[in-house]
């Protein structure tokens, strides 16, 4: 590090505390490296899939609270339809998903937010009706469908809201307009910590019924929520540029699967 440190003229490292730590000069090497880094292993995946005859390829972030069977029907009617094409998918929050679309390493991201910034659009791509998610022998699974009022006399499990997934916003949304003010037992970051604390009887909490299924959990249980049923809206986010051919090609496979409503925003 000191070789490399004589070799740029900046000092990498602050080694006057106890802890050493990067200076503001050694973040921003950190974060070019790692962007360098992943740059060249796609250099390296897109060449890979030339040679298996791949003609072109997207990139395609996703997030973990999205209903992940909408995801895998796009991917399978797109493989379907166009062999052709190598597609990449990363498991990403939405905060790096609008970095690397930023910095061109994605070409799609699909979030729960559509807090884009500037040079990004971010396009609804479907809705979700929105669950309530008990712990096995709870008192709320005597109800086929569940009051909101009803749920919310229970401790809640919420998204964090430092999280910045768009799950904590539109959730947050339905819960201002209550009637009754909810406890909050804890914040989480992702739906696996949800769903663990969930079983596990910290309290309850709200999520995409189908996406919860797929995880297949004995500890859990999903029940609808009554009346006028609350959606969660992903979105489909991608650079403002005039897209490629291939990519136009997924936007309007997309755009016929899901058939989206409403327009599109951009920044």
């Amino acid at each position: 590090m000191r070789d490399l440190e004589r070799l740029l003229g900046v000092s990498l490292f602050d080694r006057s505390a106890r802890q050493t730590r990067l200076t503001w000069a050694g973040q921003v090497l950190l974060g070019e490296a790692r962007r360098v880094l992943a740059t060249v292993d796609q250099a390296v995946q897109a060449t890979k899939a030339a040679a298996q005859g791949y003609q072109s390829y997207l990139r395609i972030a996703i997030c973990d609270s999205l209903a992940q069977p909408r995801i895998a029907s796009l991917l399978a009617r797109s493989r379907e339809e166009e062999p052709e094409l190598g597609i990449r998918v990363f498991d990403l929050p939405f905060s790096r998903q609008l970095k690397g679309l930023h910095d061109d390493l994605l070409d799609v991201g699909f979030a729960l937010s559509d807090a884009v910034t500037g040079g990004l659009i971010a396009e609804p791509a479907w809705s979700d009706p929105l669950s309530v998610i008990v712990p096995t022998r709870h008192p709320l699974l005597a109800h086929a469908q569940v009051k909101l009022e009803d749920a919310l006399k229970f401790p809640l499990v919420l998204c964090h809201p430092d999280a910045a997934s768009g799950c904590h916003d539109q959730i947050q949304a339905l819960l201002d307009g209550a009637a009754i003010t909810p406890k909050i037992a804890d914040h989480v970051t992702s739906l696996g910590v949800m769903l663990t604390l969930v079983g596990a009887g910290y309290g309850i909490g709200f999520a995409i019924g189908a996406q919860v299924q797929t995880c297949q959990r004995p500890d859990i249980a999903i029940r609808p929520l009554a009346g006028i049923t609350p959606t969660l809206t992903t979105y489909l986010l991608r650079r403002q540029s005039e897209p490629s051919e291939p990519m136009k090609r997924f936007l309007q496979r997309a755009r016929r699967l899901f058939r989206p409503q409403g327009d599109v925003h951009a920044p």
